[in-house]
């Protein structure tokens, strides 16, 4: 089976959502299921973070962060819940998805890549978080969310690359011709991803936006383009620099994109970092 036989048969079966998920990433699914419960209280949520160990410390860590503490540190997930909110624990929770489906594969190669492609996600989010406090009705959470879950199709493709020998061989043209968009799709309803954010990320497919941004889909196309770590399976031709976005004059009183990014510095820094851990 060559490479395009390959993403069409993935494509195939998730465009019937016959989406092929590890044990681990069934767990977290079920644990978003429940956040997503409009019954589901505090302390449900706070027991339910602390049964998973790797989700539990990724949220006291962003709570920690610079964009959340204010100086206050925690150490425990209650008060971290209460800190982030449901909306950031969702997130928080869709972004252990996406590192475990990365980490499914047995083959170092494939888990390298994976690792490449969390650090650019984690540094989009930063970036998309920290950006979208200057953009008129872009909310820098919701922001985040998109950009924790723009690669999702590709991390699922990275779950799926030991039952397709060859498939992240040679050029990825194919890739983002063909298999992230059905993929990227598919993965993201599974998730439950609202449609505001599905819109967003498929923005991301076609390439299309205003500078300086104007809606969630440019924060998030911007935040990709200016990430310091690229997307290991591909690469905007057109992506905007940081030289040449620079100088772009925000109209909510942010000024120029480079006096933004940097008095964001550490709060970026310091964000991207939480989400690495």
């Amino acid at each position: 089976m060559d490479k395009l036989d390959a993403f069409r048969s993935i494509a195939a079966g998730a465009s019937r959502g016959e989406l092929s998920f590890p044990t681990n990433v069934n767990a977290s699914l079920r644990i978003q299921q429940a956040l997503n419960d409009p019954d589901c209280h505090l302390e449900s949520a706070a027991k339910l973070l602390t049964a998973e160990p790797l989700i539990a410390a990724r949220t006291v860590a962003v709570a920690n962060s610079a964009a959340y503490s204010r100086g206050l540190e925690i150490t425990d997930v209650r008060t971290a819940v209460m800190r982030l909110g449901f909306r950031n624990l969702q997130s928080l929770v869709a972004a252990t998805i996406v590192r475990q489906l990365g980490n499914a594969s047995n083959d170092s190669s494939v888990r390298a890549m994976s690792a490449a492609l969390w650090e650019h996600t984690a540094h989009v989010a930063a970036l998309a978080h920290a950006i979208a406090r200057y953009v008129h009705k872009v909310d820098p959470d919701t922001a985040m969310f998109a950009a924790l879950v723009h690669e999702i199709g590709a991390f699922y493709l990275l779950s799926r690359a030991d039952d397709f020998p060859g498939v992240l061989e040679g050029d990825n043209g194919a890739w983002a011709e063909y298999g992230e968009k059905v993929i990227g799709r598919s993965v993201l309803k599974t998730l439950g991803v609202p449609e505001a954010v599905s819109t967003a990320v498929e923005s991301l497919w076609f390439g299309l936006r205003a500078l300086p941004p104007e809606t969630l889909g440019d924060v998030l196309l911007l935040a990709n383009d200016l990430s310091p770590v690229p997307s290991p399976l591909q690469q905007h031709a057109d992506a905007t620099t940081l030289d040449e976005a620079s100088t772009l004059d925000f109209a909510m009183g942010g000024g120029t994109l480079k006096s933004i990014l940097e008095e964001s510095a550490d709060e970026v820094a310091s964000l991207t970092k939480a989400l690495l851990q």
